[in-house]
């Protein structure tokens, strides 16, 4: 199984040169999606096998030879049960991303989907990943595709988006790098016998603690990163942009999986690396996040285009993931887990969903729709469902998500103020207006516009594309156990073991001699020595 892992990830690149070969445009397309297929049908092997019961110790784990003997970085890949779910959404992703593009991309085809597997690969990486060097050059890569795919293959607007895209992102990752290098070495001087290891096992591990000036300044550099990866409040505003300018592949990319390493960054890495900061900073993270929350869907309240308030919609919907992140109880993080996998569903399709309805009229202005309905019944049933299932209908994948987040954060340790779950809550209601006010603007009221009498219905390829996503909306709504179950027991220990090491590093606290700003922000009450005490 450990090979079929390694298999999975890297077999999206074995289609490249295929792509590189052959002239079709049709032979090309086949070969991207036999790849993407395939890659999927691997996966399949590695969630049916998973043992639930062991789900917090990484399995089909490779663990590579170290780069030198004084240096622990090592190509360490493995699956846990923070990242199957993740893991397996991506794979599953890949055949619809493809088929999305297969009438709409025509310029410089080879490129353009050697690029989106590529991508693929590279999000795999991120999520399999155990060793942090290999977590981050796998996130660098992530970069390089959907750089070009909205550069080269996006909209009129698209080298504002591409360059605030790069930029917003780059700037982060590098200070990850800068705090990814100091960490490394200070966890290889408590090692011994190396002087920098990389390796997430350790670093998670209770016998590598950091002291608290340190992990204050390395929480905030990695959580910077990863929120504006997600993006949280305020580093939001280079999505819109990317969202809108992107071809329809790389919006649904970028929204049901490169989002997602933000948010799997901060349980990954910041939660049982940095567990104090984490606690600490964790009713600021939660204002940020409920005020995501309620900018976001008060924006796309006045959007006039449609893709414009669905990505609006992603800031707001990936505020609760942040939102229950930080509440640190087994409730919010396991909603916001699946909250991920939630919103790549239901996100993924809308944005499908927009790119049907542009390749038909090439426009998304809400104002050039209404009273289509009765013209493309079955595109109107798809729309609706995603719709439902993007607002939280009870029933539907969404629901489950954001109700466990809100029970989770109401009864939260770490927010001691049931305030952010209330006014969380009112995005629940804003959602609804939002959306249900464009869905009846764009399909009821009178027929207006003549060009909108000759729309056709959705063919077989895009209900095919469409129907999985379905599925599994009323399947995670109707038995969310099935997919909750993989990462319970983790997230369990995970909180419990992070919380124990928060506790050690704070009576090692008493004794050393910090800067008064972090025993303030921490409430350390140190240990003042008798000769200290007479001066």
């Amino acid at each position: 199984m450990e090979t079929l892992l390694n298999i999975t990830i890297y077999l999206p690149l074995l289609g490249i040169p295929f792509l590189l070969m052959l002239k079709s445009e049709s032979a090309k397309k086949w070969v991207a999606l036999l790849a993407t297929t395939l890659t999927f049908f691997a996966s399949i092997p590695l969630m049916l096998n998973f043992n639930v019961d062991a789900s917090s110790t990484a399995q089909y784990l490779t663990v590579g030879e170290s780069l030198s003997n004084s240096l622990d970085i090592k190509y360490l890949i493995g699956l846990d049960g923070l990242s199957l779910l993740l893991f397996m959404l991506t794979t599953f992703m890949g055949p619809i991303v493809i088929l999305s593009s297969w009438t709409s991309v025509s310029k410089h085809l080879t490129g353009y989907l050697s690029m989106l597997l590529l991508l693929q690969t590279a999000s795999l990486g991120v999520f399999a990943s155990l060793d942090l060097i290999v977590f981050y050059v796998f996130f660098e890569l992530s970069l390089i595709p959907m750089y070009f795919l909205i550069g080269i293959w996006g909209g009129a607007d698209r080298i504002k988006a591409t360059l605030k895209f790069f930029i917003y992102t780059l700037v982060g990752s590098l200070i990850m790098l800068v705090g990814l290098i100091y960490l490394g070495y200070d966890a290889g001087s408590v090692m011994g016998d190396v002087s920098f290891t990389s390796d997430w096992r350790f670093l998670s591990g209770e016998t590598y603690q950091i002291g608290l000036v340190q992990q204050t300044y390395l929480f905030l550099a990695f959580a910077l990163a990863f929120c504006i990866k997600v993006p949280l409040f305020p580093f939001h505003t280079w999505l819109p942009y990317a969202h809108t300018e992107a071809p329809t592949a790389g919006s649904v990319v970028l929204a049901a999986i490169m989002l997602k390493m933000g948010t799997y960054g901060l349980v990954r890495v910041c939660l049982p690396i940095f567990p104090n900061a984490f606690m600490e900073f964790a009713p600021w993270m939660a204002t940020l996040a409920v005020i995501g929350i309620i900018y976001g869907a008060l924006v796309a309240m006045v959007q006039k285009d449609v893709k414009k308030l669905v990505a609006y919609s992603s800031v707001s919907h990936l505020g609760f993931v942040v939102l229950g992140i930080f509440a640190l109880n087994t409730v919010a993080v396991q909603g916001a887990l699946i909250q991920m996998v939630n919103h790549g569903l239901s996100t993924g399709a809308l944005f499908l969903i927009v790119g049907m309805i542009y390749d038909r009229r090439h426009t998304r202005m809400i104002k050039d729709f209404g009273g289509i309905a009765k013209k493309v019944p079955v595109f109107t049933v798809m729309f609706m469902i995603a719709t439902f299932a993007s607002i939280g209908l009870p029933g539907l994948n969404g629901f489950i998500g954001e109700f466990l987040i809100l029970n989770g954060s109401f009864f939260s340790e770490l927010y001691a103020n049931k305030i952010y779950a209330i006014l969380a809550a009112t995005g629940v209601i804003l959602a609804a207006v939002y959306m249900l006010w464009m869905f009846q603007r764009v399909m009821f009221g009178p027929l207006t516009n003549k060009e909108n009498e000759n729309l056709t219905d959705l063919n077989a390829r895009e209900i095919g594309l469409l129907l999985p996503l379905m599925l599994f909306m009323f399947w995670i709504g109707i038995h969310p156990v099935d997919f909750t179950k993989y990462s319970e027991n983790q997230v369990t220990e995970l909180i419990i073991s992070s919380k124990e090491k928060s506790m050690a590093v704070m009576e090692d606290a008493k004794g050393e001699n910090l800067p008064e700003w972090t025993a303030k922000l921490y409430g350390v009450e140190q240990e003042i020595s008798p000769i200290a005490e007479k001066k």
